[in-house]
């Protein structure tokens, strides 16, 4: 049995998350333990495997939280490493088919290997072609080791942050534990791709199919789906396919997904994405898939919206909805954060790496202010950073934010559940009557599962305490007196019915008064 509980390998995870809270917190060490460079953090993760690989990918998402030198190699991680032994494979392959498997061939070489499993090439009786994915041997058991270290880390940083940075990090570890424990079950990552074949019906985006009968938890076997990487510039070029086309369907096709649907595919890095000869782009991989609420899509079209309509105040409303910004934040630096945020991104003659500079320096002056990242948006922001990084690689001038906008504008009508001639006709008398029923839909579907919740002011807060506490103290006393006042009938003494009479009728004279 393979121990990942081993005293270098704790060691190891402690310097990583103790390099983590240190940045964090710009402080010079922790516990006395001062933080890794850059380097050395990328290196320590590559040793650490699977967990650590998935969660520095995640964190490469937080400008909020890091310095830029940090955040440049924890993007440089991929999630590539050796392939299984082949004793591990042969473990793995008996397990999965037993002692009939349905390959007339496969390829024991994998065509990729990543940290929790390795796809191969194999081809069924018939012939036919089919991409084969199974999981490392032992990877679950390794995921939840990883997860109990994390834990127990995290509760023992947890007095040096503030309430707002903890609640943030607490809220990454949590969405991350849950999604990769998602990721190492073959089973359901079968079951999200059945989702996106029946869900997105398009001409210009395809999903492998699936072997249902050939599948298990341990192995995914799809069809084999041809074309070049995405991130292949000669090879596209070669095919004469232009970047911009690419570009624009992956925007289109994730507006879509993000703010139609809901259900999207939150790891669209360029070894998950394919083009074919005709330029159809294939999307691969969907262990990493997130659904959204329709209180947390409202918000983010509202935030679109806001954004083309340059409406600050709508747009810091979304964000509080969205959960991004705390309620407690302050109303004037929220503003002037919205309107420098508008002033970058609307500017046209701006590139997109231009944008993000500026927009860093803008989130780094804002560090003291009491954002947080809910668990749904930590892998929306992921998605959309992976997705820009494409563009900004590949297209000049690419601009993720303004080219949402027109697409958005044309799947309003489908994000907000009405007919196209309807919301026409509607908007032409009232413009912002369609967002007003879709918002009302979504809180009596709140209300219904339980998940409404009122925000109320500190001071609105204090105010009920004093009145409940006004309510309850002779709600209390009176049923003491009242307690009292059968407690005497019970004991053999003088006057004791006159008393008893006395506290009973004191007690409920007590609670009537107090609650009127």
């Amino acid at each position: 049995m393979r121990s990942y509980y081993a005293p270098r390998r704790i060691w190891s995870a402690f310097r990583f998350l103790a390099t983590i809270f240190a940045t964090v917190l710009k402080r010079p060490h922790i516990l006395f333990i001062p933080p890794l460079g850059p380097a050395a953090l990328k290196k320590t993760v590559l040793d650490l495997g699977v967990s650590f690989i998935k969660l520095a990918q995640v964190l490469a998402t937080r400008a909020d939280f890091f310095a830029e030198e940090y955040l440049v190699e924890l993007r440089t991680i991929h999630d590539e490493v050796a392939p299984m032994t082949q004793a591990d494979l042969d473990v793995m392959y008996r397990r999965a088919f037993g002692d009939s498997p349905p390959f007339a061939r496969f390829e024991p070489e994998p065509m990729a290997s990543a940290s929790i499993g390795q796809v191969h090439w194999a081809q069924l009786s018939d012939g036919t072609e089919v991409a084969v994915k199974i999981r490392r041997l032992d990877i679950e058991r390794k995921v939840r080791v990883d997860i109990r270290i994390l834990e127990f880390f995290l509760g023992l940083f947890r007095p040096f942050f503030s309430v707002y940075t903890r609640n943030s990090l607490e809220a990454v570890l949590t969405e991350f534990s849950a999604m990769i424990l998602k990721e190492v079950d073959m089973n359901i990552e079968r079951d999200n791709l059945r989702k996106f074949r029946e869900m997105y019906t398009r001409d210009d985006v395809h999903f492998p199919s699936y072997y249902n009968q050939y599948s298990n938890e341990d192995v995914l076997v799809m069809s084999f789906e041809h074309g070049v990487r995405v991130d292949d510039a000669a090879a596209l070029e070669r095919l004469r396919i232009p970047f911009q086309r690419i570009m624009d369907t992956l925007v289109d096709f994730y507006t879509e997904q993000m703010l139609v649907k809901g259900l999207f595919h939150a790891d669209p890095h360029p070894g998950n994405l394919f083009v074919r000869e005709d330029g159809t782009l294939v999307l691969l991989d969907f262990g990493m898939v997130k659904r959204l609420s329709n209180s947390s899509k409202m918000a983010m079209i509202e935030m679109v919206e806001a954004a083309s309509a340059r409406d600050f105040e709508m747009f810091i409303a979304a964000c509080e909805r969205l959960g991004v910004i705390t309620p407690s934040a302050p109303p004037e630096e929220m503003l002037e954060f919205a309107e420098r945020m508008f002033d970058i991104f609307g500017n046209i003659d701006l590139d997109a790496a231009s944008m993000q500079t500026l927009a860093l320096d803008v989130l780094f002056s804002m560090k003291e202010t009491p954002f947080k990242m809910p668990q749904e948006v930590v892998y929306v922001l992921r998605a959309s950073t992976l997705i820009e990084g494409l563009g900004t690689n590949y297209v000049e001038n690419f601009n993720g934010v303004k080219d949402i906008l027109p697409v958005l504008r044309e799947k309003l009508p489908k994000a907000l559940g009405f007919d196209k001639g309807l919301v026409s006709q509607v908007r032409r008398e009232i413009s912002t009557l369609p967002m007003t029923f879709k918002r009302i839909k979504t809180i009596i579907t709140d209300l219904s599962e339980q998940k409404l919740q009122v925000k109320i002011s500190r001071h609105t807060v204090d105010q009920i305490n004093e009145r409940l506490r006004g309510l309850l103290r002779p709600l209390v006393s009176g049923f003491l007196c009242i307690i009292a006042a059968f407690f005497v009938l019970q004991l053999d003494v003088d006057y004791g019915r006159t008393v008893a009479v006395t506290l009973f009728g004191f007690g409920v004279l007590r609670m009537l008064l107090g609650v009127r």
